[in-house]
């Protein structure tokens, strides 16, 4: 065997490594986390923030890793056609085309991409010194093709300079999260907390807000005996006050400051001036997004406000923790009630309490029922049926079926729901 050949042979082997290593750097730059490459950033490794400046210019790196693709392989299979003449002469070129085709795809696309992506990371700290020279010594080809796509692309009527992202960050959070979920990785609680955090900025205050219906209130005209006792059995740290009419609130009685005014007249409830010691009404318009809520919660320091709608009437109360609930689900304490808005049968249904929030039972039991037109389950069947519906109703929607079990006056009080697509 001549020393030409040996070499030639030699050279092959070392453009199918390099093959390899732009495969898989292809694959490492795409497949990266952004998040993590972030995160070791800040911490002080130098490789992780040269991989975030290439993934700022994605179109730049893969036009450059594609194009040294192309030119080693395109090599290669030159040379070993080369040299399969020599040895085999006109029937080399099928030989060539053969063990070129096997070469490069097993081990300059598939093995090296394989690895990259079980080790995305990792592969792209380790090229990213490399990679950046590369696309620095090709960037004048690079961006002489990206002209001639764009212009080609706009003959078509493409426009890809106005191209965006489909996804917003939140839906991609959101995305990656359920698939977390889906592969194990995230347990029910871990996903519906973190998913509830993106979710803050869609609701309304209406969305999580107390009813006027269920609120606890005061009336001021009662004297300070029955208030002390009405504010021991309700419960509530925080009650409104109301004079005359209920939608007229005056102001929120805090316990804390009840029972000090006590204290201060000896015991003495008679003594107590209620109105004196109420807290000012904080109001907030039912369209309040919840995120923006909370935050003024804990600007003000403040953990209650009044509900409002468009023409200022109470429309209910919210509380920092009814937005907490929202992220970390049901906060009970040892004063609370245990509740049983939800009841299973054996036969798989379960009646539920018409006032239970649609969101509720989507992150109990994975359901996704429509919570756009209707918060709770009694007004998304009153939605979906077009009227209120009598006592022994069933209707069937989403894949679910409804029955109304209960109801008071034209108040929905108890549902049967049973999930269809389940049984099926």
């Amino acid at each position: 065997m001549s020393l030409a050949i040996i070499i030639t042979a030699g050279v092959i082997f070392a453009l199918l490594i390099l093959s390899a290593f732009f495969s898989g750097a292809e694959t490492a730059m795409t497949a990266t986390s952004k998040a993590r490459m972030h995160e070791l950033g800040k911490r002080g490794n130098k490789r992780a923030k040269i991989v975030q400046r290439l993934i700022d210019t994605p179109e730049r790196v893969i036009g450059a890793i594609l194009l040294g693709n192309n030119l080693v392989n395109i090599l290669a299979s030159a040379l070993a056609t080369s040299l399969f003449l020599t040895l085999f002469g006109n029937s080399g070129i099928i030989y060539a085309t053969l063990a070129m085709t096997a070469l490069v795809l097993v081990f300059g696309e598939v093995m090296p991409k394989t690895y990259a992506i079980t080790n995305p990371d990792k592969y792209a700290l380790f090229v990213a010194p490399v990679i950046r020279l590369i696309v620095a010594v090709f960037a004048p080809i690079v961006m002489t093709v990206e002209f001639i796509v764009r212009k080609v692309m706009c003959l078509f009527g493409v426009d890809i300079s106005k191209s965006q992202d489909i996804l917003n960050p939140r839906e991609e959070l959101r995305g990656a999260i359920n698939l977390h979920h889906k592969t194990g990785a995230f347990i029910k609680t871990d996903r519906d907390m973190l998913g509830g955090i993106l979710d803050l900025d869609d609701l309304e205050l209406s969305d999580v807000m107390v009813h006027r219906t269920k609120m606890h209130t005061i009336d001021i005209a009662m004297s300070p005996t029955e208030i002390i006792k009405d504010v021991l059995d309700s419960g509530f740290s925080r009650v409104p006050v109301w004079r005359e009419d209920k939608d007229d609130i005056i102001g929120i009685l805090h316990a804390k400051n009840l029972l000090a005014e006590l204290h201060k007249c000896k015991g003495q409830a008679e003594k107590i001036n209620i109105e004196a010691i109420c807290i000012e009404p904080w109001f907030a318009p039912d369209t309040t997004p919840a995120l923006d809520q909370l935050n003024a919660f804990l600007r003000k320091k403040k953990h209650f406000s009044l509900v409002v709608d468009e023409y200022g009437e109470v429309m209910g109360m919210v509380t920092l923790e009814d937005i907490l609930e929202e992220i970390v689900g049901q906060i009970a304490d040892e004063h609370d009630v245990p509740e049983t808005d939800v009841a299973r049968e054996s036969g798989g249904s379960y009646v539920v309490n018409g006032e239970t929030p649609i969101r509720d039972l989507n992150r109990l039991h994975d359901w996704e029922l429509p919570d756009d037109e209707a918060t709770t389950l009694a007004g998304l069947v009153i939605h979906e049926a077009q009227i209120i519906p009598d006592t022994g109703q069933a209707f069937t929607f989403h894949g679910f079926r409804f029955e109304v079990l209960e109801k008071d006056r034209n108040q929905i009080k108890s549902i049967r729901i049973t999930n269809l697509l389940k049984r099926s």
